[in-house]
């Protein structure tokens, strides 16, 4: 029986204030931070570990960038609700 492969369909980011606020207020170069981890992360949201205080939060950590996010049942929308880039 073959294997069903990941969907290689990527998935849409939500922000939700205070994470829309949190974005507005970053630079060009911290935006690009931002696109890349948010790319690293929609590659497999699955495999971000989980928040220390909400077991239904994704708490994604790396490189001076930190998203706190959450992802619809079927993964087809990740919701972040909270940005910090150094």
């Amino acid at each position: 029986m073959p294997k069903h492969s990941r969907s290689s369909r990527r998935p849409r980011v939500v922000f939700i204030e205070p994470a829309e606020t949190q974005v507005r207020t970053l630079t060009t170069v911290q935006v690009a931070q931002l696109d890349a981890a948010l790319n690293e992360i929609a590659a497999d949201p699955a495999d971000v570990k989980t928040h220390a205080t909400a077991t239904a939060l994704r708490d994604y950590q790396h490189a001076g960038v930190r998203i706190v996010f959450y992802a619809t049942a079927l993964g087809s929308i990740l919701i972040v609700t909270y940005v910090e880039v150094d």
